[in-house]
């Protein structure tokens, strides 16, 4: 399994980027996903998550302002970025869970620096 995360870059404080998470495999669909982010010196935290059947569940610090997606169809999970503020600034990864006997898998992050 390879979850290839990207969209990330400069980005200036208001802007509204969409990570993109493309995953292989062909049972996508089967899989909740999520976003987590890292910034620098701190640990690695929970941005939001979607279920299998399209739930969605977000950090209370992105409320609002993010909004997780998918599109099955095309084995990609989404991050639509609005109002970024320069806290936001992080490596963002993508997560697929386990579920089953099948291991969680990471994506490669993708950074996102926003400029005030």
């Amino acid at each position: 399994v390879q979850l290839q995360a990207s969209g990330g870059g400069l980005v200036q404080a208001g802007g509204s980027p969409r990570l993109s998470c493309a995953a292989s495999g062909r049972t996508f669909s089967s899989y909740d996903m999520g976003w987590f982010r890292q910034a620098p010196g701190k640990e690695r935290e929970w941005v939001a998550s979607i279920t299998s059947g399209g739930s969605t569940n977000h950090a209370d610090s992105v409320k609002g302002r993010f909004a997780i997606s998918r599109d099955n169809a095309k084995s990609t999970l989404y991050l639509q970025m609005n109002s970024l503020k320069p806290e936001d600034t992080a490596v963002y990864y993508c997560r697929r869970y386990a579920l089953n006997r099948d291991r969680d898998y990471w994506g490669q992050g993708t950074l996102v620096t926003v400029s005030s």
